[in-house]
């Protein structure tokens, strides 16, 4: 066998006859010296609030759902100064009994806030700052977002075993993981198959898998055996819409709206299906019910709403229905649309009198298709490893604009931040390996423990240097399938100033990450820049493998939590198929240098390699730092946690 190199550091050298991996280090570690945002939060609204001359404090308290009802994960906040085109973030922090998130040395004057929070419909309010003795306080309720669909199963006739399948098929759709849970939910179906959730749930799979006709197949079967099952009867209507068969839309929404009157959703896909058949009087009807059930959260009911009554011939109303849509849904993809109807309208009421029946006809207007609007019923590979990044799409707060700048700048400056300050780690890994069947179950485990050392430095200008070791000194015979797997210290940085630009990187939008806001950024090796992450060397051959991944990088701070990479293109001429890493972060406070420093707190890593399919997870504890002004020798890390 020839000897093999996964590196990203020339200095990690291959052992004859044997295999290294030399995993792409995947540390964002960045040492914590202050705040990057101008807001402050504070926690206690009667705090002595300290804020400069000629400013003021603005508190808000954020609920979800209800007023006075808790929102249980972590909300964006954007104060944009319209006067002066500059925004400032903010992210919640708990307080006794609401989230909360407060702006200081806020000057004088109107602003915009946005409120976004994953699974929650967006907010924005306008607001006055002013001299006040005291904080100025907003309430806002956010509520949730309509479009996500449940996919809990209550149906309590179904065999134990067909409810096991169930369970680990809603696990898997939540997960966006379609294939495996298709083939539970087939197993189950053998089992269940007069099930209405189970019809609806494949029903939901074959929706993801824009495969309408199945998809309409499952969804007849549940509302036949539950003729009152508002989801299945909604989505079928749905189906029925994107199929442009109105006839069989509205049939589906007339009995989702029979069966449950406030739901506003139905009722709004109802006055697309009466639009699309240019029943302008009960489309209107059906879009009033949905604006009046459904308030805030139903500014796509606007659209159908401002059309229905431009088909009316009803323009004034018209033209401020759509407005309202725009107002509520600024960034919506329809919008430009939408803008085009208005100025259409404006147009055809301006041109000189010629009575009602010679105006222009609706279809002349640029009409725009409702579900335009509606958001996708977000969801989505092998059974043994994670889907790929392509075929996951994590849930985002709608509406959200993304300051990419911002985040690529502010994260880089972290990660810089370690290379200035910090020359040496160590730590106490331990190692679990999994050797797996393609069903992803363990054929053999082992586990092994290693005193761990990482040495970071830039020996040149815009040249960075990775060297990991065990200090354990062991040739691969001391590690399971003689694997060497090492480096966890280098993948966050891609985000470095001196490495980004050999990367393509987009904001994916607001997400979060254990119930902290986080901004989703998606990375991927530029094929016209040079590739110094990841190689792989087999003899004397280097064999470059270009990397793309996801990031999830805090909102309020910047800070990277989590880090997916993969490999963008297997290489057959090493048997390399694929190979995934996900590298989570935390921060280790080291009280004796006075900082904390984030650093990987576990990675884990998946590939197929030469025919055989492996798992391994590195967890990390008892750090030690060595700053670069250090004379001290490497050594075990014998130390207690956290010492400097």
């Amino acid at each position: 066998m020839a000897p093999v190199v996964v590196s990203a550091s020339s200095r990690c050298a291959p052992l004859a006859g044997v295999i290294l991996l030399c995993l792409l280090p995947a540390l964002p570690a960045f040492a914590q010296r202050g705040g990057l945002n101008d807001a402050r939060p504070l926690q206690d609204v009667m705090t002595a609030y300290h804020t400069a001359p000629g400013t003021g404090v603005l508190v808000l308290n954020i609920f979800g759902g209800k007023p006075h009802v808790r929102l249980d994960r972590q909300a964006l906040l954007e104060l944009v100064n319209p006067a002066t085109k500059t925004a400032t973030w903010q992210t919640t922090e708990d307080a006794s009994d609401t989230a909360q998130g407060v702006f200081t040395d806020v000057p004088f004057g109107s602003y915009d806030v946005e409120v976004s929070a994953v699974g929650y419909l967006t907010v924005h309010k306008q607001l006055q700052v002013m001299n006040l003795l005291r904080p100025l306080q907003l309430d806002i309720v956010l509520e949730r977002d309509p479009a996500a669909i449940n996919l809990d199963v209550s149906d309590a006739a179904m065999p134990a075993k067909a409810r096991k399948e169930t369970k680990h098929a809603v696990s898997a759709l939540k997960s966006g993981n379609l294939p495996a849970a298709q083939k539970q939910l087939d197993e189950a179906y053998k089992l269940a198959p007069a099930s209405p959730d189970l019809n609806f749930l494949l029903g939901y799979l074959y929706f993801q898998k824009k495969d309408l006709a199945e998809a309409s197949t499952y969804l007849g079967k549940a509302t036949t055996e539950n003729p009152n099952h508002v989801q299945a009867l909604s989505l079928l209507g749905r189906v029925g819409l994107e199929r442009e068969d109105y006839s069989a839309a509205s049939s589906a929404l007339q009995r989702a709206v029979a069966a449950d009157s406030e739901s506003w959703v139905a009722h709004s896909l109802l006055a697309d299906a009466y639009f699309h058949q240019h029943n302008y009087e009960k489309a209107r009807t059906e879009a009033q019910l949905a604006i009046d059930e459904g308030k805030n959260g139903a500014s796509s009911a606007q659209l159908v709403l401002g059309q229905a009554l431009a088909g009316l011939g009803r323009d004034t109303e018209a033209i401020k229905a759509l407005n309202a849509f725009l107002q509520d849904s600024p960034r919506n993809p329809a919008a430009p649309q939408v803008r085009k109807m208005i100025a259409a309208i404006e147009k055809r009421d301006s041109a000189p009198a010629q009575g009602d029946e010679n105006k222009p006809a609706l279809a002349s207007l640029s009409a725009v298709d409702p579900l335009a609007a509606l958001p996708r019923l977000g969801l989505a590979v092998s059974a043994w490893e994670p889907p790929s990044l392509d075929d996951v799409k994590p849930s985002v707060a709608p509406g959200v604009v993304c300051p990419l700048d911002k985040v690529i700048q502010n994260s880089g400056e972290r990660v810089k931040q370690l290379v200035d300050d910090v020359s040496r780690f160590a730590a106490v890994e331990d190692l679990l390996h999994q050797s797996l069947d393609e069903m992803g179950n363990p054929i053999r485990t082992e586990d092994r423990k290693f005193n761990y050392v990482v040495s970071i430095s830039e020996p040149a200008p815009g040249a960075l240097s990775v060297d990991e070791f065990r200090a354990e000194r062991l040739d691969l015979s001391g590690y399971p399938d003689q694997i060497a797997s090492s480096g966890f210290a280098a993948l966050a940085l891609v985000f470095h100033p001196d490495m980004r630009d050999s990367f393509e990187m987009t904001c994916e939008g607001l997400g979060e990450w254990r119930g902290q806001a986080a901004w989703l950024v998606h990375f991927r090796q530029r094929d016209d820049r040079p590739n110094r992450m990841h190689s792989y060397k087999v003899g004397s051959v280097i064999y470059p493998v270009k990397l793309k991944g996801r990031a999830w990088i805090t909102a309020d701070n910047f800070q990277i939590v989590r880090i997916e990479a993969e490999m963008v293109t297997p290489i057959p001429e090493i048997q390399l198929r694929s190979e995934h890493q996900i590298v989570e972060y935390g921060p280790v406070p080291f009280p004796r240098k006075n900082i904390s420093v984030w650093l990987p707190k576990s990675a884990d890593i998946y590939f197929d390699f030469r025919h055989h399919r492996y798992h391994r997870r590195h967890s990390f504890d008892r750090y030690m730092l060595f700053s670069v002004d250090s004379d001290e020798k490497t050594k075990s890390p014998a130390a207690k946690p956290g010492t400097g």
